[in-house]
């Protein structure tokens, strides 16, 4: 059956409804800013009326804005106020919220908190030290298994994720990956480093839940060639404020 058929058929269907919408969402936020009506539906092997009367709603809704220009769609703003609701719930962040500033003046870095949504690092707490400069760095979008928050939490993860995380490596870096998620799993905390024209260097520790899960990360930018003995100092501060944390939400 031709994929347009089954997008179609789906979607006749309130659950097929959703899980097509959630898909254009998942579409639109890869790739260019703004997209066209026929790609989106190439891409998501759904007919293009299909797609149209997805967007409609999506567009109403404030989940799509469209550019009246261009008539191209993009991700729309409800989105922001629906992420920042989501995070204002999270305990993790309740927990940490007495730390970071304190922590921040401790360790003289910026100070983040991160986690993994659907096999992305997502940070969902920041607070900037006298490293960040004129400009924040930017919202970008990282290979997981390239930072210390991805390794840590990816490899504590379950099979399936995983394996999604693997498939986003260059294939290069899946070997070594596969080789070192052992170590990683059980590493008190995990430096990457980074370099003056790219991204920083982070410092990361995880948060780890009562049944050993792990919530998050506490993460500091590190400097291109601080010592090793320098590093251990920072990660030890971080260990410490997430341990701290952590235990005031098993007395919450």
């Amino acid at each position: 059956m031709p994929p347009t058929e089954v997008g179609d058929r789906d979607s006749r269907g309130s659950l097929g409804t959703v899980r097509n919408a959630v898909t254009l969402l998942e579409l639109l936020g890869e790739g260019p800013a703004y997209q066209q009506l026929t790609d989106l539906a190439d891409r998501s092997g759904m007919s293009v009326p299909t797609v149209h009367r997805l967007l409609r709603s999506l567009v109403l809704a404030d989940l799509v804005e469209q550019d009246p220009r261009s008539s191209r769609y993009s991700l729309g703003p409800e989105l922001v106020r629906l992420s920042h609701r989501y995070l204002a719930r999270l305990p993790i962040l309740g927990a940490l919220a007495p730390y970071l500033a304190q922590l921040r003046d401790l360790v003289r870095a910026t100070v983040v908190v991160q986690t993994l949504v659907r096999s992305a690092v997502v940070t969902i707490d920041r607070v900037d030290g006298p490293d960040a400069g004129l400009y924040r760095e930017p919202h970008s979008v990282r290979n997981p298994l390239t930072t210390a928050t991805g390794r840590l939490l990816g490899a504590r993860a379950g099979d399936d994720e995983w394996k999604t995380m693997l498939e986003q490596c260059a294939e290069s870096d899946r070997a070594r990956a596969e080789a070192s998620r052992e170590a990683w799993a059980s590493a008190p905390w995990l430096l990457v480093e980074g370099n003056p024209l790219g991204p920083p260097g982070h410092v990361a520790v995880p948060l780890l839940g009562g049944q050993g899960t792990a919530l998050a990360t506490l993460a500091a930018t590190v400097a291109p060639g601080t010592s090793p003995a320098d590093v251990e100092v920072v990660a030890g501060h971080l260990a410490r404020a997430g341990a701290a944390a952590v235990r005031t939400l098993g007395h919450a």
